[in-house]
């Protein structure tokens, strides 16, 4: 049994080989049709979601099985305070695969630990997101024709932005490319995402990136190959004055794009809120919603793939136990009690496993 947490979960061989069923399913539609009758896909969605989950949703139906979940935590047991633990086993009695979205970190890698059947992560709080970089990757791939020699920037929310943390890993898989960083200087890539890609590289894991980080977006406009906008996600500040104050350091316009390549890629997982304005639809860079028709494309293609390979033994914990304890609030150990802190060492830091943020000893 195989579960999807990470993009790095995915061979390059793997990712190619969606690419090409989401290419022949798009083709042949009829095809597919029927893959999946008699199956059913659960949708537990304990945070605010509409492309993701009806993406999911649509993939399923049009494969020709069933689906059935929730939209939000609200609806479900977890307002009773039921674990992620004990949810997924009672739902993996009922469905044959699972996507989940969680508001805590690590989630769905609890999920996948406890599940006996497959589980994708559809984002989970500030982490990752892996099906959404599956729709980016395939529209890279089908308005460039390769996802190798790109030089890729990548503006807005950098800090919280689970879709830029799981594009960057997974471009670390290619070879040759540039990722220019544009950020408020409070909305950074965190630097544990820069340091696994090195670390990665250093071990050859992966072909490393080269990255420049600045505070303007027009600097570098005339280099990029592919311009991802992301919006400032309100969600996820405790500090809503602070939200104010940045949610419009970067604004998209026509007027901006006169530098740019005529043959760029303009990106963007949805929603926008003021970051691109709607001058720039009509824009034939402008690929944002071709993004989420390859996004329904990619996970039918990743819900077959699961649902093919199918029963073996779940996914258990590695990493070690004791000796540290993690303290971000918006890690899923911060409301599951009874989760054990489990670390791993990389390049001498000790990082959760859930999480990914830096750990400290237990005092």
């Amino acid at each position: 049994m195989r579960s999807v947490i990470d993009i790095l979960d995915l061979s390059v061989g793997e990712l190619d080989e969606l690419m090409n069923t989401a290419l022949d399913i798009a083709a042949h539609h009829d095809k597919y049709a029927e893959r999946c009758r008699g199956k059913k896909l659960a949708t537990l969605f304990f945070e605010p979601s509409t492309r993701t989950r009806l993406s999911f949703e649509a993939a399923m139906y049009e494969l020709g099985g069933n689906v059935i979940g929730f939209a939000e935590a609200n609806s479900s047991s977890a307002s009773k305070g039921e674990s992620v633990a004990d949810t997924v086993r009672v739902v993996s009695c009922y469905a044959d695969i699972i996507a989940m979205r969680h508001f805590k970190e690590g989630a769905p890698l609890v999920a996948s630990f406890n599940a006996s059947i497959p589980v994708i992560n559809a984002g989970d709080g500030g982490h990752y997101h892996p099906t959404q970089t599956l729709a980016d990757l395939l529209t890279i791939y089908r308005e460039k024709g390769r996802l190798s020699g790109l030089t890729v920037g990548i503006v807005g929310d950098l800090k919280y932005g689970r879709t830029v943390h799981s594009l960057i890993a997974a471009l670390s898989r290619y070879e040759n490319n540039k990722i220019v960083l544009v950020s408020p200087n409070e909305l950074q890539l965190p630097q544990y995402v820069i340091d696994d890609v090195n670390a990665k590289a250093k071990r050859g894991e992966n072909c490393g990136l080269s990255f420049v980080q600045t505070n303007d977006m027009l600097e570098h406009m005339s280099e990029f190959d592919i311009l991802y906008m992301t919006r400032v996600q309100r969600e996820r500040f405790a500090d809503k004055a602070e939200y104010e104050r940045l949610k419009d350091s970067y604004i998209l316009n026509a007027a901006k794009l006169k530098t740019a390549k005529k043959d760029m890629c303009i990106l963007h997982p949805l929603p926008r809120v003021n970051e691109i304005s709607v001058d720039v639809d009509d824009d034939s860079r402008a690929c944002y919603f071709k993004q989420a028709e390859n996004g329904k494309l990619m996970r039918m293609a990743l819900i077959l793939k699961l649902l093919e390979l199918g029963d073996g033994k779940k996914p258990t914990v590695s990493g070690e136990t004791g000796e540290f304890r993690c303290d971000n609030p918006n890690c899923i150990t911060s409301t599951e009690q009874e989760l054990k802190h489990y670390f791993k060492r990389d390049n001498g830091i000790c990082r959760c496993i859930y999480c990914d943020k830096q750990v400290k000893p237990i005092k």
